[in-house]
């Protein structure tokens, strides 16, 4: 709500400007102005600290007398008001001078209310996304909540743009079957490069695909790559690997298995050729050093193992969901630490999997066998496949590492 217009009939501009529009009474009047926007009286002293001679003379013939002769500069709005109504200058008073010499004045209240509305009006995308997508409901509130949207684009309009962007890129995720993330853009969006590194719409929705798909937090190429894959947009379809052995069902899978040699598949064989069988059971593992001891071991009677090497690559992933989809039945070990936990569960919030050696009894039994295990550090986790493996792991604090369980695994692998 703006003041109204001072009359311009019963001010006397000349007068008002000689007297209150000196440049050395600029700072009374933007401490009066200020007063006027947060809704305050205009009553009460402002004070100017280390005024200069001019900033007092200017205040002595406002007020027809010497406002004192301290380090500051003190004046009495209320005083102020008085002068101009009792003078002729602005019938009216203070405030109408104000607006008479600066311009109409605007309640801050109004203004930040005004902002509110816009700021709600350019979420409104986000919103309506999370009314139509339950999944990414929590994501798009916090989103909204946690000030990323007005750091990306800092004004409502640039975030309406922004946000209309991101919804319609989110709207067709995850892709099926997956597609290059330049070609995704360029059909999405319009723009090739719309969804490069850096800018502040491949930061939204990035962000909104990790709620979409549950991928772990993480920094860097890699696991950017990694994470576009996790909604089928693909950055590399080369780099992005898995490694696997007795797997069959294309023309190298099953050279590799009829000779028992560990095989690397790509994200772009996996996308172009998957195996066109699926395996009743498909062991899998985090080390390679359990994959390449299966090989040494059993060769090309070993069964169909898969090895994540770390955390589920998009090549890893892509795999194993196609092979749930077609039946097979996925056993999962890890290491027995929190990071093999963590592991664990985003392949787990990915693709079904059932625990292979992976529960708190064998841990218990491992970790009683080795007596020399390292101690157990990082953060605590849970497991959401066996509550108790948590209170295993923080009672006994050692780990457990795959390589001390081999003899185990490979006895599981034995045809």
């Amino acid at each position: 709500m703006s003041t109204p217009h001072a009359s311009a009939t019963r001010i006397d501009h000349d007068r008002l400007t000689r007297l209150l529009g000196d440049p050395d009474c600029a700072w009374l009047v933007d401490r009066a102005r200020s007063r006027m926007e947060r809704g305050e009286p205009l009553a009460g002293p402002v004070t100017l600290a280390a005024p200069t001679a001019g900033e007092r003379a200017a205040a002595e013939r406002l007020l027809g007398r010497a406002p004192g002769s301290g380090r500051s500069l003190s004046v009495r709005l209320d005083t102020v008001d008085a002068v101009l109504r009792r003078s002729g200058v602005s019938p009216e008073g203070l405030g109408a001078a104000v607006v008479a010499l600066t311009g109409p004045v605007v309640l801050l209240s109004d203004v930040l209310k005004q902002e509110a509305n816009a700021w709600q009006g350019a979420c409104a995308p986000l919103t309506t996304l999370g009314t139509e997508r339950p999944e990414l409901a929590g994501w798009s509130e916090q989103t909204i909540r946690n000030g990323l949207v007005r750091r990306l684009a800092r004004t409502p309009d640039a975030a309406h743009t922004l946000l209309t962007a991101t919804t319609t890129a989110l709207r067709q995720l995850p892709a099926e079957p997956p597609v290059s993330l330049p070609a995704f853009a360029a059909r999405t969006l319009g723009d090739a490069h719309a969804l490069d590194d850096g800018t502040p719409l491949a930061t939204l929705v990035l962000s909104g695909i990790r709620a979409l798909t549950g991928f772990p937090d993480g920094t860097g190429a890699e696991w950017r790559r990694e994470a576009w894959a996790s909604a089928g947009l693909l950055k590399d379809a080369l780099s992005s690997t898995v490694l696997t052995l007795g797997l069959r069902g294309t023309p190298a899978l099953d050279w590799a298995a009829d000779a028992g040699e560990p095989a690397v598949l790509t994200l772009r064989q996996l996308t172009r050729t998957p195996p066109l069988t699926a395996p009743l059971v498909v062991y899998v593992c985090e080390n390679p050093t359990v994959l390449a001891t299966a090989a040494d071991t059993h060769g090309p009677a070993c069964p169909p193992l898969v090895c994540l090497q770390g955390q589920p690559s998009a090549a890893a992933l892509t795999l194993l969901r196609h092979l749930h989809t077609r039946g097979s039945q996925l056993r999962y070990h890890g290491d027995f630490d929190w990071g093999g936990i963590r592991i664990a569960t985003a392949l787990l919030q990915r693709v079904p999997w059932r625990p292979w050696r992976y529960t708190a009894a064998e841990y218990r039994t491992a970790a009683t066998a080795a007596p020399l295990a390292p101690p157990l550090t990082g953060k605590p986790v849970d497991a959401p496949w066996d509550p108790e493996l948590r209170p295993a792991l923080t009672g006994l604090g050692v780990r457990v590492e795959e390589e001390t369980v081999l003899d185990d695994l490979l006895a599981d692998l034995a045809p």
